[in-house]
């Protein structure tokens, strides 16, 4: 396209060849841009739902980032990634933004796979300078002369990777390394502890920043004598920002050089400090303010209900679905009410308060209630501790964070044979969120520690019953997992277990056997398989493991049997299953449908469909395999 720096001719984010164009533009013409991507934002999110607020937050960092560096050759890193919808639209995804978190569409996490701007997968929190660091280690290997930049929340900074790549990211005075943090004041949940304080006295040096700034301009200036002065100050200035920023320098004395806090909706301010990042060639740590929601009402009035939402009214604002009934809220109220009743119990969050309905308890036991920030690993650690005292501590965490814990959960809890009680929100399929969140592994990865107790309710009265079990019934690790959303019981809810259930028909060869969720769905795929005169008996599973010998005794019966299992096929519970019906002389045929890899982004029916867990695609799966014999 043509020149248009000297000119302030309207220009249209269609028309333009993405991201090299923005170098062409006044700051004028991407202010307005920023806005057309703020309208864009809003109208995608709210037909196909996503992460908002955090991304209404960085128009403007993300404008200037790809205005001050030259990516692919530079390297952007984003932290956990959900903040990467501008990214997107400025990288040669405009055309297809409308497709974001759908099936076949465009992921809302950066993903290598689907462009080359994108440096690095990313859907878990505080892993950006760690790559960063790595990235700018192999430039210098290569004799590169390019930037890594890692961009991270101030919710991430509660991660102790974060500060272990720091501690390592800034030994190396020559390394290409551009830290931003994207301070907007608010994770998930409101940051807390000693951090939230530490950035608080940061953000309260703007005012002194901003004089310092407009001195500098000044003198530069002068003709002649400028630059003297300036430099003759240099004593004096370093002084007083030492009693104004006073503990500021951590990252100075993690080897990194500080700038900041300036303004993130400002592109003069952030192009300025991004042409002295630039011109160090050494570890640079930019502190960048903004505001999350920026540009929209209702989410700048309420960041942490717009962090991720379903689809909503950009009018009103009000979410199509409401969060009032979910297994969350479920597990949050039933854990009150035990609460009200015992008070050794104990509430942990990794920054997932309302996420994991820990809001209640927070609100009646604020002394017994943790949120440790995004720290997987500290609170099962954390929780080992408060066990190993006489309390018993509940850690309620999305199935997919709870992988970042695996080695405390052996070494801290279970080698200990300390109680601890897991409620693993979010297990199974969660849809359009994608590869990093499916909450698949959990599984898999639970029955590989000794003495560890699973269950997996069917619905929202099992969850109260498993719960109570969970808490009063074992010693050890103990694990209650339920999936994203609402309950879902065509079946009958009085028949209800904390072990398992046999539901015997009319004589037949076939077994159906599964648990939580997708009971409802195989209970269905029973009924079309009745009318299509084809019957199956049904084992539902609620304490899934350890497995008891009598469920195998109770399957060998069978001629025929299929486990359709909500979770990673290899180490599943379907598989252990196999191996002890093989151990005990069952000649029969046993089938397992499970996942197989990594399951893309699309709505969670679609996911279980591609996977064969919805009631159609088992009842054709029984037809298929076994037919009317």
């Amino acid at each position: 396209m043509k020149d248009n720096t000297n000119t302030e001719e309207k220009v249209v984010l269609e028309e333009l060849d993405l991201p090299s164009d923005l170098k062409s533009l006044s700051l004028k013409q991407c202010k307005a841009l920023c806005g057309d991507i703020r309208k864009l934002l809003i109208s995608t999110v709210s037909r196909n739902g996503g992460h908002l607020a955090s991304n209404l937050g960085v128009v403007e960092l993300t404008m200037a980032l790809h205005r001050n560096f030259s990516s692919p050759d530079d390297k952007i890193v984003w932290d956990v990634g959900h903040q990467s919808y501008t990214h997107k639209i400025l990288t040669g995804r405009l055309g297809r933004f409308d497709t974001l978190r759908q099936k076949g569409g465009i992921s809302g996490f950066p993903k290598p796979s689907e462009s080359e701007h994108d440096t690095f997968i990313s859907g878990h929190s505080s892993t950006s300078v760690s790559v960063a660091c790595g990235i700018a280690e192999a430039m210098k290997i290569q004799g590169k002369d390019n930037f890594a930049v890692a961009v991270i929340g101030d919710g991430a900074m509660t991660g102790g990777m974060f500060y272990e790549a720091m501690n390592n990211g800034g030994k190396e005075k020559n390394r290409n390394l551009i830290v931003i943090l994207n301070d907007n004041n608010m994770s998930i949940s409101k940051s807390v502890g000693a951090l939230a304080r530490y950035l608080t006295n940061l953000r309260n040096t703007e005012k002194y920043l901003r004089t310092k700034r407009t001195v500098e301009k000044g003198l530069g200036k002068i003709p002649l004598v400028g630059d003297g002065v300036s430099k003759g100050i240099k004593y004096v200035k370093d002084s007083v920002k030492y009693k104004l920023l006073e503990q500021s320098t951590m990252f100075e004395d993690m080897g990194f050089i500080y700038l900041g806090p300036v303004n993130g909706h400002s592109l003069e301010e952030l192009e300025e400090v991004f042409h002295v990042a630039k011109s160090y060639h050494s570890p640079v740590f930019i502190h960048v303010k903004t505001q999350k929601g920026k540009g929209y009402v209702p989410a700048e009035n309420n960041p942490g209900e717009y962090h991720g939402i379903s689809k909503f009214d950009i009018e009103t604002g009000n979410p199509e679905v409401s969060a009032s009934d979910s297994y969350s809220i479920t597990f949050g109220k039933e854990l009150v009410e035990m609460a009200e009743k015992d008070d050794r119990l104990c509430a942990i969050t990794a920054a997932m308060k309302y996420g994991t309905g820990l809001q209640f308890f927070h609100n009646r036991f604020p002394e017994r209630f943790y949120d440790v920030g995004i720290a997987e690993q500290h609170a099962v650690t954390f929780a080992g501790g408060l066990a190993s005292m006489g309390q018993i501590p509940v850690f309620a965490v999305y199935s997919t964070f709870l992988q970042r814990s695996y080695d405390q959960l052996i070494h801290d809890v279970a080698i200990g044979g300390l109680h601890v009680v897991l409620g693993i929100d979010r297990a199974g399929i969660v849809g359009e969120d994608g590869e990093t969140h499916q909450g698949m592994f959990d599984v898999p990865m639970l029955t590989s520690i000794p003495g560890t107790v699973i269950y997996s309710p069917a619905c929202y009265e099992e969850l109260r019953m498993c719960m109570q079990k969970a808490i009063y019934a074992n010693k050890g690790l103990a694990a209650v997992r339920y999936p994203r959303g609402s309950e879902q019981a065509d079946f009958d809810t009085t028949q209800l277990t904390t072990e398992y259930l046999l539901t015997r028909g009319k004589k037949t060869p076939t077994l159906i056997v599964t648990y939580g969720r997708i009971y409802n769905e195989a209970y269905k795929a029973q009924k079309l398989l009745s009318e299509s005169g084809i019957n199956c008996d049904m084992l539902k599973l609620t304490k899934i493991y350890p497995i008891a010998d009598s469920i195998i005794d109770e399957m060998k019966c069978y001629k025929r049997i299929v486990f359709f299992e909500e979770a990673f096929g290899e180490g599943s519970i379907s598989e252990k299953i196999g191996d002890m019906l093989t151990e005990a002389g069952y000649k029969g045929n046993y089938r397992r449908v499970t996942a197989d890899g990594f399951i893309k982004q699309a709505s969670v029916e679609d996911c279980l469909a591609s996977i064969g867990l919805t009631a159609e695609k088992m009842a054709e799966y029984i037809r298929r395999e076994y037919g009317k014999a």
